[in-house]
């Protein structure tokens, strides 16, 4: 049975003119886990969830773990043994039940499988009974592989409301990021963006604009976007382990003027926080190789 969309998926499915493939599409979208997601997800040492903190705002975060640290115990149900490092802005959060999203990315084969549920605490990290269940196609995924896990000594957290110098590059360089947005109930969702380094633009310490690829013509992530504007980033420093998160609120442009090569639309996004950790992540990996269809 094809998945049930919300307003703001429709409206933007049928503004694309893709609201046939949407319909069809949606019906790999399942609330239990296929054998082939428990045994993708059991192989990977990272999974970036998303939620809401205690003042309502959306962030992105990533979990680590040796492989099977996030794996299905049941037909509807995931556990991951992680929580975020000290200092994380969904600490908290996730230390109480609620919606999550979840997408786990496997950079080294281009594969990605996004889950949406409802998240509660354990001793270890989290329980997620699941909703949605389903498998993005491999565009735009920048390749990568792990070359060590290294020990990330001192954590340090630094907190502004707007971007430094340093940190505007740092976005301005990334092929990938992680997006977290919401439905109107309020119901998170994690999802992953790529592009060739300058496809996340910096229009100022707290503005940044992206193109809007092609995907799978869901358009969950626009779709939530349009009926509700909050959203959250999360960049990795791949080589460092550091990380960026960043919330704030977004909008579509539909104005053509905006769009760089390949784009369907354009997103702004004006940030009111940025979260900067170093040490973040012990994962280390190897320098990318870009999507072949990056436009």
């Amino acid at each position: 049975m094809a998945v049930t969309y919300h307003p703001g998926e429709l409206a933007v499915q049928e503004r694309m003119g893709q609201a046939d493939i949407a319909q069809r599409v949606g019906r790999m979208i399942r609330a239990d886990i296929p054998a082939a997601a428990a045994e993708f997800l059991a192989a990977q040492p990272m999974v970036v969830v998303a939620a809401a903190d205690a003042a309502g705002r959306l962030w992105a975060s990533p979990l680590i773990g040796p492989a099977g640290f996030a794996r299905a115990v049941g037909e509807r149900t995931i556990v991951v043994d992680a929580l975020p490092v000290p200092g994380d802005p969904l600490v908290e959060s996730l230390r109480a039940t609620g919606h999550l999203g979840m997408i786990a990315l496997q950079p080294q084969r281009r594969r990605r499988m996004r889950v949406n549920g409802v998240s509660e605490p354990t001793p270890a990290g989290l329980r997620i009974t699941t909703d949605q269940v389903y498998s993005n196609c491999p565009k735009y995924i920048s390749r990568r592989g792990i070359e060590e896990w290294s020990d990330s000594g001192a954590v340090t957290v630094r907190r502004a409301t707007e971007l430094d110098p340093e940190q505007q590059r740092a976005l301005g360089a990334a092929d990938t990021f992680f997006i977290a947005s919401a439905d109107p109930d309020g119901n998170a969702d994690a999802s992953h963006r790529g592009g060739n380094p300058g496809f996340l633009q910096v229009l100022s310490p707290t503005r940044l604009r992206w193109p809007d690829y092609r995907g799978n013509s869901m358009f969950m992530t626009l779709g939530n976007i349009a009926a509700d504007p909050r959203c959250g980033l999360l960049v990795l420093d791949w080589r460092t382990g550091a990380t960026l998160q960043l919330t704030g609120t977004a909008e579509i442009t539909w104005d053509e003027a905006t769009f760089t090569t390949g784009a369907q639309c354009s997103i702004d996004f004006t940030l009111t926080e940025v979260v900067e950790i170093s040490g973040a992540t012990p994962l280390r990996w190897s320098e990318p190789e870009l999507s072949p269809v990056n436009p």
